[in-house]
């Protein structure tokens, strides 16, 4: 077991907090990796008064074992496991049973996992006949919001968790099922007949044939696009208290089951700003190819036209390398190799990347690369669409969702209820219609 919280929340360090009114004495947290906090949950009891944090970035909402990140030092661990560490030895669904249990799995543990997985892939016939109720175009992330809820209409057993082996069956179901889901919602996009869970094939290699397989065709996919579909699943498997995360574990603070709070934060990712920013890099690196544009010139219109944005660098957290960029660009360069694809957006991204890592406006900045600004070009090579980018993001994030919402059921927290500053009209008396 690694280190924990240092020191009791009800001892230790006060802070003092002067108001023109008085002042209040306020506890001092200090996490296991020395972060601190001030805590104010008697703030407004005590003297009226709230803070005001817009977007949070000051906040912290919960106490948390499961991810740690340092955005000045560019580090990331799940459960005190460095991110490099996982994505070179791991497979996701041992990183999957490490963020929801807490402690890598034993191989019984890992075995045991990966069958309740495999048995619980296919969909309730009734929920498989739902798929029909779209339209041929509905966006694939409407479709896995939309059937992850209705799941939860099949197994009502699970909505009610009462012990760890509940938690189990409800995640194995859920991270089995997403999956099937996500992969059912792209065959019904494209008007292609859905292609069931195979038995024998593990837990990537088992999407990509739900994905590509033909009914009288097999699809068999390569060693390193297996690998590097579990490195992308692995990278994004949780990522602290980001905006979809959030929104799983307040959903869930209000009592709300499993499935439901999963759905919502499906929803949240949905956001350009969050779970689709791969996908605008993506787009920037073809406008940029498509124009003949030189590089050069476009990083100092970058600078200068404030409705041009540089995509896929900078990060709310880090001011430095985000970690997962620096595996993922390794990747590619891998993936695109070994496959023998000659994609001109790689090359387009890593001059990019040259650039600015040499440019003082951006360092300055500390405008760096982040996740996305590779993984949507391994998500091309791999012949995903590009509507199916979040998609896969939403697969992947789903066992830090898990983890977070069970660890906020297990710490009974409060109901989740921000206050505001209001700044609308003060009292005002209702005026007559015909006197308006």
């Amino acid at each position: 077991m690694g280190k924990r919280a240092k020191t009791d929340p009800e001892g230790g360090m006060k802070a003092i907090l002067k108001l023109p009114d008085g002042k209040i004495e306020l506890p001092i947290l200090v996490g296991s990796e020395n972060e601190r906090a001030i805590d104010i949950t008697q703030l407004r009891s005590e003297t009226g008064y709230i803070t005001y944090d817009n977007g949070y970035g000051n906040t912290g909402s919960c106490r948390s074992e499961i991810t740690y990140i340092d955005g000045e030092q560019g580090i990331l661990r799940y459960r005190g496991y460095p991110i490099e560490e996982l994505a070179e030895k791991s497979r996701f669904v041992e990183v999957a049973w490490l963020l929801i249990s807490g402690e890598l799995p034993t191989k019984p543990q890992l075995q045991s996992f990966s069958e309740l997985l495999t048995r619980n892939a296919a969909l309730h016939e009734g929920l498989r006949h739902h798929f029909e109720g779209f339209p041929p175009d509905a966006h694939p992330m409407a479709m896995l919001s939309a059937m992850i809820n209705a799941c939860s209409c099949y197994h009502p057993e699970l909505l009610e968790m009462e012990d760890e082996s509940h938690v189990l069956e409800g995640s194995a179901k859920l991270l089995s099922k997403v999956r099937t889901i996500a992969a059912f919602s792209y065959r019904k996009s494209i008007g292609r007949p859905i292609i069931h869970p195979h038995p024998k094939l593990s837990y990537t290699r088992n999407f990509l044939h739900m994905m590509f397989s033909q009914p009288f065709e097999l699809y068999e996919a390569p060693d390193v696009v297996d690998r590097a579909l579990t490195l992308l699943l692995t990278l994004h498997a949780d990522h602290e208290q980001n905006c979809s995360t959030s929104t799983v574990r307040m959903v869930g603070s209000s009592g709300a089951n499993l499935f439901a709070s999963t759905a919502a934060g499906v929803c949240a990712l949905w956001g350009p700003l969050h779970g689709g920013a791969n996908l605008a890099v993506v787009n920037m690196l073809r406008k940029i190819n498509e124009s003949g544009i030189p590089l050069k010139e476009f990083i100092e219109k970058v600078k200068t036209d404030p409705n041009l944005r540089l995509m896929g660098f900078g990060h709310r957290v880090y001011k430095n390398y985000d970690p997962r960029a620096q595996i993922l660009k390794k990747t590619a360069d891998r993936l695109l190799n070994e496959l023998g694809i000659q994609n001109p957006l790689l090359n387009i991204a890593k001059e990019i990347e040259g650039m600015v890592l040499e440019d003082d406006y951006f360092i300055e900045r500390k405008l760096f690369p982040n996740v996305d600004f590779y993984s949507g070009i391994i998500l091309s090579a791999l012949n995903i669409p590009a509507n199916m980018f979040t998609v896969i993001f939403a697969i992947g994030r789903m066992p830090g969702w898990i983890a977070n919402w069970y660890e906020q059921f297990c710490q009974k927290a409060k109901i989740v209820r921000p206050r505001q500053i209001y700044t609308g009209y003060a009292t005002r008396h209702y005026i007559p219609l015909d006197q308006r």
